[in-house]
């Protein structure tokens, strides 16, 4: 039997929608001292699942060649963390969270964040829930991303600001805006998962383990 289209609402139909509130401030950390490197380590590595995305500065110059990832980002149900991969202190943490096998890794279209970590960090992320490939299986569009899936199962318009997301992500402070995205761009992945109640089978029949 063909799997039956759908489409997700409009741009303007989740427009008008209840906004995706998102984690507040004092829930999104940015570590990068040792203490805060284990406190992160040690929370993400507690969680079955987490949120998982990555944001990279958009080429100002044509021809100019990417050097992102800048930014990695992870959620748990209650807090997220923000990881600048300008400061190399942070690396080794990153890449442990990336490669542990008891910890699934939770997004969008992650398959280009594969490529780009694996060059930047020489790691090759494992497990991974593409939450796309889900939704395209449910007969939703290839790409629904996280806007259109937190509309479609949760009802709320997740804001997506062009001027944030095309921002300098490479820049020694991040502003309160592009923190708060990153860390719910992850979170929100979460929330999806979360929305979609799988059973423990369905679920691990999703998971790539890629090797």
């Amino acid at each position: 039997m063909p799997l039956t289209r759908k489409l997700p609402p409009s741009k303007e139909v989740i427009a008008e929608m209840p906004p995706f509130d998102g984690l507040p401030p004092d829930r999104i950390h940015v570590p990068r001292s040792p203490q805060e490197l284990d406190a992160a380590l040690s929370a993400l590595g507690c969680c079955a699942c987490i949120g998982f995305d990555t944001e990279t500065k958009p080429s100002f110059t044509t021809g100019e060649a990417s050097e992102g990832p800048d930014v990695v980002q992870f959620a748990t149900p209650s807090a997220a963390w923000v990881f600048q991969l300008r400061y190399t202190g942070c690396h080794d943490i990153v890449r442990r969270v990336l490669e542990s096998a008891d910890v699934v890794k939770v997004g969008f279209g992650l398959q280009a964040d594969h490529a780009q970590l694996k060059a930047k960090l020489g790691v090759l992320v494992r497990p991974v829930l593409d939450l796309d490939i889900v939704f395209r299986q449910r007969g939703y569009p290839r790409t629904i991303g996280v806007r259109g899936a937190m509309a479609v199962v949760a009802g709320r318009c997740f804001t997506k600001s062009k001027r944030v997301t095309t921002s300098n992500w490479a820049l020694p402070e991040l502003d309160e805006r592009q923190l708060r995205y990153a860390a719910n761009d992850a979170f929100a992945a979460l929330k999806v998962l979360e929305a979609l109640a799988m059973s423990a089978d369905e679920l691990r029949s999703w998971v790539t383990r890629r090797r």
